[in-house]
């Protein structure tokens, strides 16, 4: 089932709340598997293996993100962090109410691959820098492009989009 934020809702369930509250998302955004080579506060895999961005929670694309119930909440699970799995959009409107074995779930992910530059370049349009293992660069204004502007963020500018030979 779908777990949204919210602050005061309780679907007439007695006093379980229906949705995770701030400290079970963080715990369970930080459970989930890392994404090599990428920010683990920006990216996660889905328990599905699915590449999913913190910034597209509760959307619908290939991309986005929901916090799940494990045991769904209509069947006795609770709203805390051991019962919650970041799953993609698609994968956990399919699932629903019910449980399902997490190698079963793939086969509803979007059936899509992203490389390390259209990652790249997704990150910098999202949150305007490239923040990577070894790598972190920035993005440059079109001023800053022209010459008519110095940054003072001493990182460098990203080389974006990419050319044929990188």
């Amino acid at each position: 089932m779908k777990a949204a934020s919210s602050s005061s809702s309780e679907e007439n369930n007695g006093s379980r709340p229906r949705f995770f509250d701030k400290k079970a998302k963080n715990k369970c955004w930080a459970s989930a598997e890392t994404v090599a080579g990428r920010h683990p506060e920006r990216w996660r895999k889905d328990v599905a293996g699915n590449i999913v961005c913190k910034r597209f929670c509760n959307c619908s694309g290939c991309l986005c993100f929901e916090y799940d119930h494990i045991l769904p909440f209509s069947k006795g699970g609770e709203s805390i962090a051991s019962n919650c799995q970041i799953l993609q959009t698609r994968v956990n409107r399919y699932k629903s109410d019910k449980e399902m074995d997490p190698k079963l779930l793939r086969g509803y992910s979007c059936d899509l691959k992203f490389t390390d530059k259209e990652l790249d370049i997704i990150e910098m349009a999202v949150y305007g820098d490239v923040i990577r293992p070894g790598k972190e660069c920035r993005c440059r204004s079109v001023a800053e492009m022209l010459g008519t502007f110095k940054a003072k963020d001493r990182s460098e500018a990203c080389k974006l989009p990419y050319s044929e030979n990188s």
